[in-house]
């Protein structure tokens, strides 16, 4: 099972007529219901192959995270897969007086290797083996990958979840008779999780941090320039979590979040495919609606204050130089977020782009360069430009060159031929990645989530069209400024004889 992380999926897909797949051929098709306990379900009818993807996104992810739990929303997705009390086990009733113990112990671990210089090894030695040992015993009523397993059996494939900033998303291919089999397992996982072998998938997750981040030059360049970014808002923090606050999440912290927030009220539920929509929708009531509701996810008040001043970040690393530039902006629903779609696709969208070519093919002076939005859409985030400078230019060269280009974006208009090839591409874009069952659901989802209506994607198309040149040049003049800017780059680190 292969987890996702981050906020861009791409999902690579068969080429479908325009009508069928396109932003604006959805009107009319999206089918909504919303159950009385509050969860949402948007349904798309689709007979082009007896299949269907179902996806469950809740409104939660790393941001909503208080100080003492952050990286639970990402180890709670990995938990989850875990089974329920009936799925995942041999037998509940003798495995959970294990559970409890193992939580017992654990906690007492955790106490005592919070003293850090002041434990006791003896006491740390032998919690460690008594929690070893309940794990062996609890383990033998374990059932692996049981859910998996059943989905695959019945032709289930994209099985899968991942955690974001603003959202965590759960999602399933299979045969379009199987829907019901899908609304069992996934109401019996809100109803009744047990998040059993947790401290050894916490384990798990630590090698994570380690190998993508720790031992990562890119990972470590990312989280660096965000910690740097952001001085009070959580989206400055690591969807994963720093090391020590994975060592210190317990089942409990993570069960508290679980039942805080996994409740229909947070649940924004996409079916699309072979499918009656009446007869989704009486499965969906059936399984999900004698669920409680649960509370609404509080908003974040932290905002973050305006920065003063230009932060520069140098990590020192045994690889290639490579850096980021930020600039603060708002998010949807912001006029200038819309502005941001035209700059990002007019500065790095493709080879045809203003750096890519100009950076990369006449000057050569980086290897690769991108642009896009981060770490999160639910609040203010970043406008962000990576690149890797070619040998034997270097760092200073590729970010003058950049700095370049964007004081030309303040000063000279955007021609009318390149805002139509934005357009152009931009609607090529969105009949790809809405041309799959799960590429729509997963669409359908983040927009009903994060800009609070999957309409923006019939929407958006048409408000990117009404950015004028003259809205470039004024975000260019207002956001792309000294004051408003994040550096963070890569250094090669010397070697000493």
């Amino acid at each position: 099972m292969k987890f996702t992380h981050g906020i861009f999926v791409i999902f690579f897909c068969a080429f479908v007529s325009v009508t069928t797949a396109s932003g604006d051929g959805l009107e009319g098709k999206v089918r909504e219901h919303t159950l009385k306990n509050g969860m949402k379900v948007l349904l798309v009818e689709r007979h082009t192959s007896p299949t269907v993807a179902a996806w469950i996104r809740f409104k939660v992810g790393s941001v909503n995270e208080r100080s003492d739990e952050r990286g639970v929303a990402h180890l709670l997705e990995h938990m989850l897969f875990k089974g329920t009390k009936t799925l995942g086990t041999r037998n509940y009733a003798r495995e959970k007086p294990l559970l409890d113990s193992i939580e017992k112990t654990a906690q007492l671990l955790m106490a005592e290797k919070l003293k850090r210089e002041a434990a006791d090894p003896k006491k740390i030695e032998e919690l460690s083996k008594k929690l070893a040992d309940l794990e062996n015993a609890a383990g033998k009523y374990v059932v692996k990958n049981e859910v998996s397993k059943i989905y695959d059996k019945n032709g289930g494939n994209n099985y899968n979840a991942f955690t974001g900033k603003d959202s965590t998303a759960y999602m399933i291919s299979l045969p379009a008779n199987k829907l019901e089999l899908w609304a069992a397992i996934e109401s019996d996982r809100l109803r009744n999780a047990v998040l059993r072998e947790f401290y050894t998938e916490r384990n798990v997750v630590m090698e994570e941090r380690r190998r993508s981040y720790d031992s990562d030059p890119e990972g470590k360049l990312w989280e660096s320039f965000l910690a740097a970014a952001y001085e009070a808002h959580p989206y400055g923090q690591p969807i994963i979590g720093w090391m020590s606050d994975i060592e210190n999440l317990s089942r409990t912290k993570a069960e508290s979040f679980l039942h805080r927030y996994y409740a229909p009220a947070n649940a924004v539920v996409a079916i699309v495919g072979d499918i009656d929509p009446d007869k989704a929708i009486a499965l969906v009531e059936k399984y999900f609606g004698s669920l409680p509701p649960g509370v609404p996810v509080p908003l974040v008040a932290t905002v973050e204050p305006r920065q003063l001043g230009e932060r520069r970040i140098e990590i020192q690393e045994d690889s290639e130089p490579q850096f980021m530039i930020g600039y603060h902006k708002p998010t949807i629903p912001d006029r200038d977020d819309y502005t941001f779609d035209v700059i990002t696709m007019l500065l790095a969208d493709g080879n045809n782009s203003r750096l890519y070519k100009k950076l990369v093919v006449e000057k050569q002076l980086a290897s690769d360069i991108s642009a896009f939005y981060g770490p999160g859409s639910r609040y203010p985030n970043m406008f962000v430009i990576s690149a890797v400078p070619r040998s034997p230019h270097t760092m200073q060269e590729v970010e003058e060159a950049i700095y370049e280009e964007l004081e030309l974006l303040k000063r000279e208009p955007v021609s009318s031929r390149e805002l139509q090839q934005i357009l152009n591409k931009l609607e090529a874009d969105e009949i790809q990645s809405l041309s799959s069952n799960g590429g729509l659901a997963y669409r359908l989802t983040e927009y009903e989530s994060v800009a609070g209506t999957w309409r923006y994607l019939t929407e958006h198309r048409a408000k990117v069209a009404k950015v004028t040149p003259a809205d470039v040049m004024d975000a260019a003049r207002k956001y792309f400024v000294p004051d408003n800017r994040t550096v963070a780059f890569i250094k090669k680190r010397e070697t000493t004889r």
